[in-house]
């Protein structure tokens, strides 16, 4: 009697294993992440329902109206006719605020995302604005994720992590906070934002992480980026990035950071407006074709998300309810984070990843696997969304951090279940991906005056610079540079600020120190003031 149970159990024991163990469950050693520029997900993706009818995308049928609360007024359907944009769309909190509720003081659950058009409409009131807003582009023009969605995994439900511009979303990323940020503010910036980031988890880990920069980093937003312990963390993308990957030497943590600043040397790649989608196409294209020929491909995991919106319509109500705080801190305009922003593109890319289409069924188990949408997320809570927080959530898990790095990333969704149904990588990922077609027929304006991003950007620099002790900064610094000005003035601050650092670290000082640059000094980095952090 004991024989026969000891072999049942021994058989089930099998028979559990081969189904349960199959898929090797932590096959990625490098992450790699490259965040976009103000783009939403109907703007971007949302006709690719017309090659996938499982993508929460777009019909034809959505659309708003002239005058959020007034039926009568002119209907804008969403239409496939995007193309080059300028000038750029509201995508500030309170724009936001009235993009999704149709007023800047209504609040309405689900959220109508009613007042995209008429947002638009109080920038421009020939409504070519507002007609941009409402347009998404055609899958041939953006091929490149044509491609990607077809071979790899889409997000179709994945939000900017607050409802407002650039910077705020950005810091999320890697930090799942933006301290209370909702909009540049200049006391932050000279500080650096203080908050605990995936980098600091990941160093003291013992894994390593690189930042891959073109004209500045704008993870230097973050205070503790900034000692010189992570100096030689941030390399040239264009001198360092195609050298790593072909050697093999990426680090665990990876991130890509576009050109911001739109010139005819070396054009905006970032996909904000009035940028060229295009040059956006043409940079995820190098960078997942520099990927797929590394000796780390079969280790690797790529995304590709966008930091907010940027004002184009969204059909996909943003999520009201249940999302924590990061840290119980308020922001200027007493906004609690207790909500989420409009849906942006994400996508997966990674070996371990099945193949798009078709959606994969296991006869025997019933388990589907490989569908090529990722739809919402299955936990941690039943209010848990993807947003910019799950990327160090999951990168948590990856590498099996020992630490949260608050309330947000505990609850947001995470998604290594994508990549841990296989036991062996894919060999028939596409070597290259499509070229894509130019959209814009001018060069870049080089005069153009600069966005408030960018603007941001050149408030970044004077602190790396040592200006910010100007009594310019950061009510004028800037005001009257333009685009190939304000570029050139903060690819100069970033190089002097790592030239000091560089010194300092000669000079054996302390790594946990920062560097903190003089404006009568700046040209001689030997002479700069090394503080404590």
């Amino acid at each position: 009697m004991s024989y026969r149970f000891s072999f049942f159990f021994f058989t089930f024991l099998l028979l559990n294993s081969s189904t349960t163990s199959n898929a090797i469950q932590n096959p990625i050693k490098t992450v790699v992440v490259l965040v976009m520029e103000n783009r939403s997900f109907d703007h971007i993706l949302g006709w690719m329902k017309k090659l996938n009818p499982n993508i929460d995308g777009v019909t034809g049928s959505e659309f708003n109206l002239l005058s959020a609360d007034d039926p009568n007024s002119i209907r804008f359907m969403f239409k496939d006719t995007a193309e080059y944009v300028d000038p750029n769309p509201g995508h500030r909190f309170d724009a936001i605020k009235e993009q999704i509720f149709g007023s800047q003081t209504a609040y309405v659950d689900p959220a109508p995302m009613s007042g995209f058009v008429q947002q638009a409409h109080s920038i421009d009131n020939s409504n070519k604005l507002a007609e941009h807003v409402m347009s998404g582009f055609t899958p041939d023009k953006v091929a490149v994720y044509k491609t990607l969605i077809s071979e790899f995994a889409l997000f179709d439900r994945w939000f900017s992590s607050v409802p407002t511009s650039t910077q705020p979303n950005r810091l999320y990323v890697h930090s799942a906070t933006s301290h209370g940020a909702t909009n540049n503010a200049a006391l932050h910036l000279v500080k650096g934002y203080p908050q605990r980031t995936i980098f600091d988890n990941l160093h003291e880990a013992g894994l390593k992480f690189g930042i891959y920069f073109q004209n500045a980093p704008t993870t230097l937003f973050y205070r503790s980026l900034r000692k010189l312990k992570y100096l030689s963390t941030f390399h040239q993308y264009h001198l360092s990035f195609k050298r790593d990957a072909k050697k093999g030497k990426l680090p665990n943590y990876v991130v890509i950071e576009p050109s911001y600043f739109d010139t005819k040397i070396l054009p905006g790649n970032d996909d904000h407006p009035s940028h060229d989608v295009y040059r956006g196409q043409m940079l995820v294209k190098e960078v997942y074709e520099t990927l797929r020929a590394s000796p780390q491909w079969n280790q690797t995991l790529f995304l590709i998300t966008y930091d907010e919106h940027g004002g184009f319509y969204d059909h996909v109500p943003t999520p009201l309810r249940g999302i924590p705080s990061p840290d119980g801190i308020q922001s200027s305009e007493n906004f609690n984070f207790d909500r989420l922003g409009v849906r942006v593109p994400t996508i997966a890319i990674s070996p371990w990843i099945e193949k798009g289409t078709p959606l994969h069924v296991n006869e025997k188990l019933r388990n589907c696997y490989g569908d090529a949408v990722v739809h919402g997320a299955k936990g941690p809570t039943s209010t848990s969304e993807y947003e910019h927080s799950s990327i160090p959530a999951t990168v948590k898990k990856i590498f099996n951090l020992p630490n949260f790095l608050n309330k947000r990333d505990e609850w947001a969704g995470t998604f290594e279940g994508i990549f841990q149904t296989r036991n062996e990588p894919r060999t028939d990922c596409p070597w290259n991906l499509p070229s894509p077609v130019k959209i814009r027929k001018t060069e870049a304006d080089e005069e153009a005056s600069l966005s408030e991003f960018q603007q941001e950007l050149i408030q970044l620099g004077a602190v790396l610079k040592g200006d910010h002790v100007l009594t310019s900064y950061p009510h004028t610094i800037g005001n009257d540079m333009n685009v190939k000005q304000g570029k050139e003035y903060l690819e100069d601050s970033v190089k002097r600020f790592f030239e000091a650092g560089h010194f300092a670290k000669k000079m054996e000082v302390s790594e946990e120190h920062i560097v903190q640059m003089k404006p009568s000094l700046t040209s001689r980095p030997s002479k700069s003031s090394i503080r404590n952090a």
